[in-house]
């Protein structure tokens, strides 16, 4: 079982020091979050990706070669990479790159864009989203696995005997995920590619959650790739934890108010009964988590939003420490005790698909 952190990249002024960070400070502030990460035990390292005011990380490749740089162990994700306003042939050359930077600790979260504007540098009709993801998606995989590629698609400038470079690391592309809360195409999209399912939670309730979960699980299955338990999910959670619970709810009050993401007139406790964010002490924070996992069945990835609403680098890495010496390891123990025979216990390594690919061409099978 995996736990991480990820972060959305929002810029937002903190609500109790009146801080304004730049550009300059939240992206430091991330590579030293990302250190953090490893340093207190965790698996995994995720950013954002946003081209509209009020976000930092426009280029999730630059920054996660940055934190590779400064780490050994921790596996780098994005959530999300945007399939709909990046250039596939950019998306397969950027991460091929980071594949080597990392030695391979790189897989991506693919999701479409949440807002307008993107999507007018793309296409004028947000209608075209999923065709648009497809398409792009399609060809992401060719560029990655096919070393000459001819392409004539809807939405892009053909090609012609293209071939991307870097080649993946061992000719071996990440492994990919499709960050799916709501959207049951999404879940069906994933499946057919044998692909993960990551899903946000603060973008839905749970039981809707759960649904999309439940029906990717099942198209898995349908499509041939093994038992619907042996899909690859993932789960992602707001969380903000302190020393108590009267600690906790005091200190993130202001920045769940300061949030560029819920609902100004939702309350904290009406995020917390919709399980859109979990705030409490280590055992809090530890039951609600394992709560959601009686919920969901097994996964292989738990990852952490705690740096939101213009918190200071100090309040993200105190949360940090609390996560890495009291929450995380209570997780592990409880994850393996509740864990079904024959199920994943993590998602596959760059290792693991490498001795996959292996196994494949030994017996003569294609990969799509």
């Amino acid at each position: 079982m995996q736990f991480g952190v990820f972060s959305v990249a929002d810029v937002t002024r903190d609500p109790v020091s009146g801080v304004m960070p730049s550009h300059a400070m939240r992206i430091d502030a991330t590579q030293r979050i990302g250190r953090a990460c490893e340093e207190a035990g965790l698996d995994v390292f995720a950013i954002g990706e946003h081209h509209t005011s009020g976000y930092f990380s426009s280029s999730p490749p630059v920054l996660l070669g940055a934190v590779a740089a400064q780490t050994s162990t921790i596996a780098l994700s994005t959530a999300v990479t945007m399939v709909t306003t990046s250039d596939p042939v950019r998306l397969a050359e950027d991460y091929s790159t980071v594949q080597h930077v990392a030695a391979g600790r790189v897989d991506i979260v693919l999701g479409r864009c949440g807002t307008v504007p993107p999507y007018g540098r793309s296409t004028n009709d947000t209608r075209a989203a999923q065709n648009l993801t497809y398409e792009n998606y399609h060809l992401l995989q060719l560029l990655w696995r096919e070393k000459e590629v001819d392409w004539d698609g809807q939405f892009r400038a053909p090609l012609m005997s293209f071939t991307a470079n870097p080649r993946p690391l061992d000719d071996v592309p990440p492994f990919v995920w499709h960050g799916a809360a709501r959207t049951i195409a999404a879940a069906e999209h994933a499946a057919s590619y044998a692909d993960g399912l990551f899903a946000a939670t603060m973008l839905g309730r749970p039981h809707e959650v759960a649904t999309v979960i439940d029906h990717y699980r099942s198209a898995y299955e349908r499509n041939g790739h093994g038992r619907a338990d042996q899909a690859i999910v993932g789960v992602g959670q707001l969380v903000f934890v302190a020393e108590t619970s009267q600690d906790a709810r005091r200190l993130f009050r202001p920045y769940f108010h300061a949030s560029p993401v819920f609902d100004p007139d939702m309350s904290l406790e009406q995020a917390e009964a919709d399980a859109h964010v979990i705030v409490g002490s280590p055992q809090e924070v530890t039951e609600k988590i394992l709560a959601n996992r009686d919920l969901y069945g097994d996964y292989q990835r738990q990852m952490f939003w705690i740096d939101h609403g213009g918190m200071s680098l100090d309040v993200v890495l105190g949360q940090l420490d609390l996560l890495g010496s009291q929450v995380v390891p209570t997780l592990r123990t409880e994850f393996a005790a509740r864990r079904a025979p024959g199920v994943p216990t993590d998602p596959p390594s760059h290792a693991d698909l490498v001795e996959r690919r292996a196994r494949m061409t030994a017996a003569g099978v294609t990969s799509r």
